[in-house]
């Protein structure tokens, strides 16, 4: 099954920033902008939650985001809507293990998106890459209230199982990971971490970006 070149994709997890309206202090175009000033190499648009936006609202935020994205040259992913990456034209998208699998979605978006599964297990990372996943978001690491839907709190044990068995797909770690608890998950073998409230909630988004970059670049 053909995928995105490994190492370009490994590049852009290095930081990689997840995001819809409800978990903005700011306005979401004002979050993601200084995000990017800050350094973030990856951004996901995850509108998801009882306040979040629908329909029209939700593809024109997604398109504005979209639009940032592009002038700053970040690659725009976006979570479980394939009908909306689809239709945006978006870089990629990233989906859990209750979605369509990355076969029939690649088959759908083309060679040349980026696609990203969750896995929780050595089984269900070894299915998404025979599917063609370009990378795996594993986790979630720590506790974390930013997904109503999360899986049990894994640590970096999954992570460091995957990279004993020989797997070198790029994998990204999510969940509750700050600046002061994410060498840990580099260290045990991640390509980078996901974050979301701890850059979109944090009193100085620019600057929060920049320390998780010199943790992960330590």
């Amino acid at each position: 099954m053909q995928r995105m070149d490994s190492e370009h994709v490994r590049r852009l997890l290095k930081l990689y920033f997840i995001m819809g309206s409800v978990n903005c202090k700011r306005t979401p175009l004002e979050t993601l902008a200084e995000a990017m000033d800050g350094g973030i190499t990856l951004f996901q648009y995850r509108e998801k939650g009882s306040a979040a936006f629908t329909g029209k609202a939700y593809v024109d935020l997604a398109r504005q985001l979209q639009q940032k994205c592009r002038e700053r040259k970040i690659p725009f992913i976006v979570n479980d809507d394939i009908d909306l990456a689809a239709a945006l034209d978006a870089d990629g998208v990233h989906v859990g293990q209750n979605d369509a699998p990355a076969r029939s979605i690649r088959e759908r978006l083309g060679a040349h998106k980026i696609i990203g599964v969750s896995a929780h297990s050595l089984k269900e990372a070894q299915q998404a890459i025979a599917d063609g996943a370009d990378y795996l978001g594993v986790g979630p690491v720590y506790p974390t209230s930013s997904k109503d839907d999360a899986e049990a709190v894994q640590g970096t044990r999954v992570i460091e199982e995957l990279r004993r068995s020989g797997l070198t797909l790029p994998l990204v770690g999510i969940g509750g990971i700050t600046v002061d608890n994410a060498s840990p998950v580099i260290r045990a073998g991640a390509d980078g971490i996901s974050v979301i409230s701890a850059i979109a909630g944090a009193a100085d988004i620019r600057d929060a970006a920049r320390n998780f970059l010199r943790v992960i670049e330590q």
